[in-house]
Formats: C-alpha cells, structure tokens, sequence
C-alpha cells in the first residue's frame, strides 16, 4: 500500500473539511494508507463543525504505527488552539507550517512515499522559516533547490507555468529564452516519466495579445519564445507555437495536445479552472518526490458549512498513487529496456 502523507493546511479554511470527506469512503483504504499530520483535537473541531458523527482517524505517534485499513492522523501537537473558521489568522499558518515541515521530514526520511497537500493562506504562513510564495517554491528549496514546474493536471489536459506566483507587473521581465527551455524540459520529462506518454506533444503559449501579432503588440514571442520553441525542436522535442492563448482554448485546440506550458499563473489557470475547477490538481513536476494538491484555496468564506466540495481532493490522491505507480515502471524499463511495456497512451 502507498503511504499518503498528508498535511492539515490552514485550520480555518476547508482543508480538514475534504480531508474528512474524502476518507468517509471506505473504499479510499483500498488504494493507499492515508496519514495525516496534525492535532486529534483540531480534526475533532472539524468533525464536529461539519455534524460528521460516523468517522474518526487512528490516532498515532508515528508513521510507522499507521494501520493500512485506516485513515491514521499523526498527532503532532497536543495543546489547545484557537480555530477562527472562515478567518486568516496568525495561528492558521504557524499550525499550517507545522504540519507541512512534520510531512516534508518524514517524506524525506522515506517515512512515506507520496504527498498530498492542503490549502495554506500564503500570507498567514510567511515566517522566519517560511519566506516563499507558496508550497511550490518551498518544496523546490525543501527538496534540493530543484526548479520544478507548477502543472495543472485534469484528466489529458495538462498546463503548466512558466512564471508561477510571480507579479503580473514583473511577469515580461521574469522570462528568459533559458528558463522558458527549460521548463519545457522539464513538462516534456515528466509527461513521459510521470504520466507514462513516450513522445509528448506540447505546446507553448504566447505572453502578449495574439501572441504579440508579428511585433505590433509586443516583442517576447520573437526575441525569446520561440527562440527555446526552436531549441527545444533541435533536442528533437515535439514543441509547437506560440500560439495565442485566448483563441488556443477558445478552438479547443488545446485537446491536440499532451500538455500545455503558459507563460504566466493566470494566463494558464483561469481557462483550465473555468474548464475543471472540481476536479482539477496541482501536481509540482520535476521533483525527486511526488506533490500533489487540490486546485481551490482555504475557500474561508465556506469554511466548516460542510459545502466544500471534495473532489479536487480525492482526485489528488489518486493522481499522487498514479504518478508513483508510473514511476516505478519507468525506473523499471529504464533498468531493463528489453521489457518495456506499453505506455498508457499506446494501450
């Protein structure tokens, strides 16, 4: 069984909410042994809050006390803490970080095999150990100053960004022929490592209006996109564009294609949350560990109404088993080619 690991994320916002949901199906211990960091007394808040009566985590010490028919929570504070729901708070991010840093070591120390995060509030958490824009930045630092790539991920629509969370006033300046290349790299390896696609087809969008229409509004396209666009052919990548984001989505274009790297947070978030807000991921590619998160945020104005919807949840669970399974095989026929089998997209 694959050993989730699974952080609380900010105790006032719906993260212990679709946690608790997603593992009221028996079915869930089937695929994986769930372990969640964080507080019996603050899961019981929730559960109570939510009038959930039939369900309760085995409480451990240890990752290695989790029982593998059971969705366990490790318990790693004891005291009494004030739970604001729906508010953004001081304690919400130090008691989020908490759970975060207790995940990431026993990760590390191979305590368990994937992660699964919850929703943090990027301001509340800042600290003195915790100076990043988000999860994502912290886990390339965490897990050895390893650029990854932020890839949206629902079902064969695959986006990723170049400038995560970045200013939009800084965004133009941020790009470079060199970190655009190698984001593309880094999108191309994990398609075919991590979602079992030998010979992906990826394409790139512009950064300015119709992808800068020949030099009249802006000059990016030319002087640095597909200049790695062509560089990336030259690695006998199966690159295509810039193409033009509003029309790319709006001609469904995008369906042709394996994955899709946009130049910045919004240009590529917005279309595919309008496309799968319930039951897209967050998957942080490019890592020597597994990441993976719901695509929504604390959602504090439902906190505890027990209205969440827990399928971007559930989703990211099993997207994290899917990508370590397809891991393994990989390393698999990377030890003995001879052997190789099928890919997903071949079958």
């Amino acid at each position: 069984m694959i050993k989730v690991g699974i952080t609380q994320g900010d105790i006032n916002g719906v993260g212990l909410e679709v946690i608790i949901k997603t593992f009221l199906d028996p079915a869930m211990s089937e695929i994986c042994t769930p372990i969640i960091f964080g507080s019996n007394k603050t899961a019981t808040f929730h559960r109570k809050a939510l009038a959930i009566e039939d369900f309760s985590f085995n409480i451990i010490r240890d990752v290695e006390q989790a029982n593998p028919k059971r969705p366990n929570l490790v318990n790693i504070y004891d005291e009494d803490i004030n739970i604001e729901l729906g508010k953004s708070t001081a304690l919400g991010g130090a008691y989020a970080l908490k759970s975060l840093d207790a995940a990431c070591e026993a990760l590390e120390k191979g305590k368990i095999d994937v992660l699964v995060t919850a929703p943090i509030n990027k301001h509340n958490i800042q600290s003195e150990s915790f100076k990043f824009p988000g999860h994502t930045e912290y886990l390339e630092m965490r897990f050895g100053n390893i650029k990854g790539l932020m890839l949206l991920v629902a079902g064969a629509l695959r986006v990723g960004v170049v400038t995560g969370h970045v200013p939009l006033a800084n965004v133009a300046a941020s790009l470079s022929e060199e970190k655009i290349l190698t984001k593309i790299k880094v999108l191309n390896k994990s398609l075919v490592e991590d979602f079992g696609i030998r010979r992906p087809k990826i394409a790139v969008l512009g950064l300015n209006p119709h992808a800068g229409d020949s030099g009249t509004i802006g000059t990016e396209e030319a002087q640095i996109i597909l200049p790695a666009i062509n560089k990336a052919k030259e690695a006998n990548l199966l690159v295509y564009g810039p193409y033009s984001a509003d029309g790319f989505f709006g001609s469904t274009a995008f369906s042709g294609f394996d994955g899709i790297l946009a130049m910045y947070h919004d240009q590529g978030l917005i279309p595919f949350k309008t496309l799968a807000f319930s039951s897209g991921v967050n998957f942080t590619a490019g890592l020597p560990v597994i990441r993976t998160s719901p695509d929504h945020g604390t959602a504090y104005d439902i906190a505890g109404k027990n209205i969440a919807d827990e399928s971007s949840f559930r989703n990211a669970i099993y997207m994290a088993c899917d990508i370590f399974n397809q891991r393994n095989e990989f390393k698999g026929i990377m030890s003995n080619p001879l052997k190789s089998t099928p890919t997903r997209k071949e079958r």
